[in-house]
């Protein structure tokens, strides 16, 4: 047994598609008799509608407020290590183990 508000949805798909099979059949219509309002107001339509939908995110973007949850982040160093250089790193930025080519990290099987 179909309730009020399936009924009531039921009845307003209808309406739907009759809507849609009339305009389908009102732009063939101005196509088949060349009509330059056939085409122009489908464009429109669709520019219009990706416009407002590029305005309306926008609008969001611009007005939302948002709370900052959490902890702050810190780098690990502690708030300065970003620009406090290495202390054993040479002038040119490369520790000696870089300059010769080798890295500092154990190779498989060493420990």
């Amino acid at each position: 047994m179909a309730t009020r508000t399936d009924e009531h949805s039921r009845v307003l798909g209808g309406i739907v598609c009759l809507a849609a099979a009339l305009g389908a059949a009102l732009f063939l219509y101005g196509l088949s008799v060349e009509s330059y309002w056939a085409l122009a107001l489908p464009v429109a339509a669709v520019t219009l509608f990706v416009l407002g939908l590029v305005f309306w995110i926008g609008w969001t973007i611009a007005t939302i407020q948002v709370q900052a949850s959490g902890d702050v982040l810190v780098p690990a160093g502690g708030p300065s290590a970003a620009t406090t250089p290495d202390a054993d790193a040479s002038p040119e930025g490369a520790s000696h183990a870089d300059a010769e080519g080798t890295d500092s990290a154990p190779r498989e099987g060493e420990a």
